[in-house]
């Protein structure tokens, strides 16, 4: 079995993310080919019997402009595809906010993007103010400080739930070989 991983990063932790989905779905017997996203307008070469997994960053509350350009470029072949789908922010570090069924920006992306994922997961990201331009940490220190975030400039720190990211590497290799069954 055989999978898919495109991805789209801002600052690197989605690649991180989709990184550790490939190394559990290679555990678990299937094949992996990870492709980054650099400018949206990559082809889509999906063989047959391959499952598509997308992973996006959204920054700003939307996802990073190369995904949003691909998936535009591929939406039809995406949906016909079985496409399992999932979102990297920071509002996910909240336990009322990381499922695909409570973040506000996981079901904003899906209704603008007409990306219609057989498999959703929402993943919380990393902070890491020393890392950021200076514009980008000014805007994010003022976000997190209206929801009640860290704002010392100082700060690093990751919130990905790393078994939620284990849980679906296991459900995306289930998911296939029950397909393949």
């Amino acid at each position: 079995m055989s999978f898919l991983l495109v991805y789209a990063t801002h600052d690197g932790h989605t690649r991180k993310i989709m990184t550790k989905i490939a190394c559990e779905l290679r555990a678990a017997g299937h094949d992996c080919d990870l492709r980054e996203l650099i400018s949206g307008r990559e082809p889509l070469d999906l063989k047959q019997d391959q499952k598509l997994v997308l992973g996006a960053a959204i920054r700003y509350g939307n996802i990073v402009p190369t995904a949003r350009r691909w998936i535009s470029e591929h939406l039809t072949q995406l949906n016909a595809s079985g496409i399992a789908a999932f979102t990297v922010c920071l509002t996910a570090r909240k336990p009322e906010k990381a499922t695909p069924e409570t973040n506000h920006y996981f079901k904003k992306f899906v209704a603008r993007s007409g990306l219609k994922p057989r498999n959703c997961a929402v993943f919380a990201g990393a902070l890491r103010y020393p890392e950021y331009s200076w514009f980008d940490r000014v805007m994010i220190q003022l976000i997190m400080h209206l929801t009640g975030g860290p704002t010392d400039r100082h700060a690093s720190i990751e919130y990905t739930d790393w078994t939620e990211v284990k849980k679906f590497a296991a459900d995306l290799a289930q998911s296939q070989a029950s397909i393949s069954a």
